[in-house]
């Protein structure tokens, strides 16, 4: 499973995204090192942000926060991005990817 780190402005983890594709989903975990990440495909073109925007949604609606809650901390000009969601623990950001997994 991916690592989610809890930290006193929200739970953090790292994804790997791959715009451009058919549908916006979670396709799986993949190892980069010593870390877990999670694979994201998302049917937005890296474009103005489009990307970025549409994995923000996607990860809002799937955890049921706001969209200002959920933050890119590094990586917005990059496949490999770093997310924080304000508000959940990491046990939460695991329950809700578990259940679409």
């Amino acid at each position: 499973m991916i690592a989610v780190r809890d930290t006193p402005a929200g739970a953090t983890f790292c994804v790997r995204v791959q715009p451009r594709a058919k549908k916006t989903a979670i396709t799986g975990v993949m190892g980069i090192g010593e870390v877990s990440v999670l694979k994201v495909a998302l049917n937005a073109p890296p474009l103005d942000g489009r990307a970025n925007q549409a994995m923000v949604e996607f990860f809002a609606e799937l955890l049921g926060v706001a969209r200002s809650q959920v933050n890119i901390l590094a990586g917005e000009k990059s496949r490999a991005k770093v997310i924080r969601v304000q508000g959940l623990t990491a046990e939460d950001v695991l329950s809700a990817i578990r259940r679409v997994s």
